[in-house]
């Protein structure tokens, strides 16, 4: 098994079986261990390897214990401590990490609840743990750029001065990423500032940064979604199509409430409906650009197929109208939504803004959705719906 592939079936895993879960040992039992064994390799069985409930009597603390620490080559070489599954990772609740950090030969140390991991190293201060991690990651939603760095830890290919080089540069781009991030969601008066005294003549009062305030989210999350669909048409092989050739002839659409055995292989920016008053505009497929850029975490992005109607637009699996992964209502002139289908064949309403709203939104319910048609014929027999 790929090393990606055990990290999506531990995500799975986690998904299926975290509602039932509710102490930290079933917590370790159900996602820690077999993140242990199953992703970086190592047997949670084998003392030489990972030794449970460790403990290294520190001055007058006696007797505390680690949950885990992992040896390669008879020396220990990373800590792991463990909270329950929702729990927040903070280090006020893990401070034996620290102390244990300096008197063991450990370089890395992980905090964890099972699905959240923040892995430290010691490159602030020798042998005393930093205060941040240089590596964050959550397996429920995970960057593929970081599976590289946490392959590093595992035993096939652990190699302590390749981690160490590395975490300082981690560190950093990390902890700029979340202010990014932070920012993109809800800017602060210094990023909007930054804008306004660059595209704004006047004084940059506080009444002028609160005007900008919402042009600057706005902006911000139209670039995101920009680059997201310009990746998505490279990966597609549209990297050259021209605004022409998007507005193709329609193909004749199967008729509401049949299935079809087959999924389409027509371009999925062509507006299908043979119906001549039915357009599709830009924001539609804008939202199916998106759509499918979330969707492509669990099927392969020639699946999902778009069928547009007067009132929506309906985006499907398989282009089945028994498969459906989310609608788009975005004509409207003031009132935008979506309706996710993660419950079944009623669907759930979900208000938006603006188009790039729906990575707020319904990104999980559009996976969810996906999920149950791809888990057995079962989730496929519900009565058509487009």
């Amino acid at each position: 098994m790929a090393f990606s592939d055990g990290l999506s079936v531990l995500a799975n895993k986690i998904r299926s079986m975290r509602g039932w879960v509710e102490t930290e040992e079933a917590t370790k039992n159900a996602f820690i261990m077999p993140f242990i064994s199953n992703v970086l390799g190592y047997d949670v069985f084998n003392p030489s390897e990972v030794v449970p409930e460790f403990i290294a009597d520190v001055g007058v603390k006696r007797g505390e214990k680690v949950d885990y620490a992992i040896l390669k080559d008879g020396a220990i070489q990373i800590l792991i401590e463990c909270k329950k599954i929702g729990d927040p990772l903070d280090l006020k609740y893990a401070s034996q990490l620290f102390r244990y950090f300096s008197v063991t030969s450990a370089r890395i140390a992980i905090l964890t609840n099972g699905q959240e991991y923040h892995v430290y190293t010691d490159g602030d201060l020798p042998n005393k743990m930093d205060d941040k991690p240089f590596l964050v990651f959550d397996l429920l939603d995970i960057d593929r750029t970081l599976v590289p760095e946490i392959q590093k830890l595992s035993k096939e290919t652990f190699d302590l001065d390749s981690v160490i080089s590395a975490a300082q540069e981690l560190k950093y781009i990390g902890g700029i990423r979340r202010i990014i991030a932070s920012q993109v969601k809800e800017p602060s008066d210094e990023w909007v500032r930054f804008f306004v005294s660059r595209v704004y003549d006047g004084r940059s009062t506080q009444r002028i940064v609160d005007q900008f305030r919402p042009l600057v989210a706005k902006a911000l999350n139209q670039y995101v979604g920009d680059q997201v669909n310009s990746r998505l048409k490279t990966a597609l092989g549209d990297d050259d199509t021209t605004a022409a050739d998007t507005t193709v002839a329609a193909e004749t659409s199967p008729s509401p409430g049949t299935a079809t055995e087959a999924p389409s292989t027509a371009p999925a920016t062509a507006a299908q409906a043979t119906d001549s008053d039915v357009v599709t505009t830009e924001e539609e497929l804008e939202g199916f650009n998106i759509v499918r850029a979330i969707a492509v975490s669990e099927v392969a992005p020639e699946r999902v197929v778009h069928r547009d109607a007067k009132a929506y637009m309906a985006i499907l699996l398989d282009d089945n109208n028994r498969k459906p992964i989310v609608r788009l209502n975005l004509n409207g002139k003031s009132v935008k939504y979506v309706t996710t289908f993660e419950h079944g064949k009623d669907g759930t309403r979900r208000d938006i803004e603006s188009v790039v709203d729906i990575y707020k939104v319904a990104a999980e319910p559009i996976r969810q959705a996906i999920r149950q048609y791809e888990a057995g014929p079962e989730s496929a027999n519900q009565p058509g719906i487009v």
